[in-house]
């Protein structure tokens, strides 16, 4: 990473899109994981991360709390969701209605990020023109 200020909404824009990416990988997993008694589903704490790191100062400029964040602690969690709940008789609690729309949100999150880091680079590539 890189460690100019000109990087700051890049480096956390990269972050998010790793989460993201862990993510995509957790749901392939849950929806791979369907059939398998006892199997319990997989999800990501990344936005919880972020909001925390980001803090809850009404004071400070969004571009002040970006350049005091620190990227290190941007770390995504792979945690199990709801480990003790259960419909079904497996005692698997995957369902693959959710997960599809846990998915297509989860893309179009991506899309987005990339979208936002491709924006910061056109930004970038006219301030030096």
């Amino acid at each position: 990473m890189f460690q100019s200020s000109v990087f700051d909404y890049v480096n956390v824009l990269d972050k998010a899109a790793d989460a993201s990416w862990l993510r995509n990988d957790a749901i392939g997993n849950n929806l791979a994981n369907v059939d398998t008694p006892g199997y319990k589903r997989q999800d990501v704490a990344f936005e919880s991360v972020l909001k925390q790191a980001l803090g809850s100062c009404r004071y400070k400029t969004m571009d002040a709390k970006v350049a005091a964040l620190k990227t290190e602690r941007l770390v995504p969690t792979v945690f199990t969701d709801h480990e003790g709940y259960s419909y079904r008789l497996d005692k698997n609690n995957v369902d693959v209605d959710t997960e599809g729309v846990m998915l297509a949100e989860n893309q179009l999150k991506y899309q987005g990020l990339m979208v936002g880091i491709n924006q910061e680079f056109l930004n970038l590539q006219t301030v030096m023109k």
